[in-house]
């Protein structure tokens, strides 16, 4: 299976960082929002991430508005509604809304948000193949799935002649799960990656090392993903190398990631362009093999899914 490039539907090529939309209209106002936009697209970002459930459709609209002149140039990814699954009827109504909020007749790539064990993937999978041969999406993909489920899904989508271009898949130096299974598959099998939470829920921004606040102070789901202690000592020793290599956290952590070569592109976000701004420099920072060694001795190695750490 060879990679089946996604571009924007001009040709450009996508971006090597993807922008996460998930704070507009939430902890990012319409102004803020704006200009984290600007200077995306200032830096040369054309690839934007949101999603049906992202803060009540806010993020869709805002996010329709800002793109709506340069459109063409764009990749704008969104996902089908969080809750209800993934029946035919879910699919469908989610993403009438999205195309409606986006001012959009046709969505670059749409995801599944997350793996629906109760609906059966022949109905997922038939109702996007008729959305994707119609033109109205460009791209077919899934976030949050495992390995095994992307493959399963992948089988089912081609009895409709489509197929998962991309997938979404939760990535960073502490969370490394998805070097086991889910980036060789998408290496061996062309398929794109940009994963989200380069910065750990903001723990490898290096703010909280320094006593700040944000979504691990504040939201029980995100402290309960970022609990164990080696995760917080990983997250010193990074702000330490970066003091050392006179670069910020962020951007270490985000060059990190995009180094990984099964990924395509991390999606990166923030609350204001100030705060973005670590972040895009990762795309003017190559990694030196030193340097990301030293990155990756943080914290552990996952096991290979064969468990045989011999071989790893």
């Amino acid at each position: 299976m060879g990679m089946h490039t996604i571009t924007a539907s001009d040709g450009s090529a996508l971006s090597p960082l993807c922008f996460g939309a998930m704070q507009f209209g939430g902890n990012a106002d319409e102004t803020a929002s704006r200009a984290m936009y600007e200077t995306c697209r200032a830096a040369g970002i054309n690839f934007f991430d949101t999603a049906h459930a992202y803060t009540g459709g806010r993020s869709e609209t805002l996010l329709g508005r800002f793109a709506a002149a340069e459109r063409d140039a764009l990749v704008i990814a969104t996902k089908a509604a969080y809750s209800g699954g993934a029946s035919p009827e879910n699919i469908r109504a989610s993403l009438e809304e999205s195309r409606a909020r986006l001012g959009a007749d046709v969505i670059d790539i749409l995801y599944l948000h997350r793996w629906d064990g109760d609906t059966p993937l022949e109905a997922s999978f038939e109702t996007l193949a008729e959305f994707r041969h119609a033109g109205t999406i460009r791209h077919v993909a899934v976030s949050n799935f495992a390995a095994w489920q992307v493959m399963k899904a992948q089988a089912v989508a081609a009895r409709f002649d489509i197929r998962i271009d991309m997938i979404q898949p939760m990535y960073n130096l502490v969370k490394r799960q998805a070097e086991v299974e889910l980036l060789p598959m998408a290496a061996s099998e062309g398929i794109a990656v940009a994963p989200y939470s380069p910065l750990g829920g903001g723990l490898l921004s290096g703010k909280y090392a320094r006593g700040g606040t944000g979504r691990l102070t504040t939201d029980d789901r995100y402290a309960k993903r970022y609990g164990p202690e080696w995760m917080h000592r990983a997250a010193v020793g990074l702000a330490e190398i970066a003091a050392e290599s006179g670069h910020h956290p962020a951007t270490l952590a985000v060059a990190w990631a995009a180094a990984n070569p099964a990924v395509t592109a991390p999606i990166v976000s923030a609350r204001d362009a100030e705060q973005l701004a670590p972040s895009l420099a990762a795309m003017d920072l190559a990694l030196d093999p030193a340097l990301k060694d030293r990155l990756d001795a943080l914290g552990p190695t996952p096991a290979p899914a064969t468990d045989r750490l011999e071989e790893a």
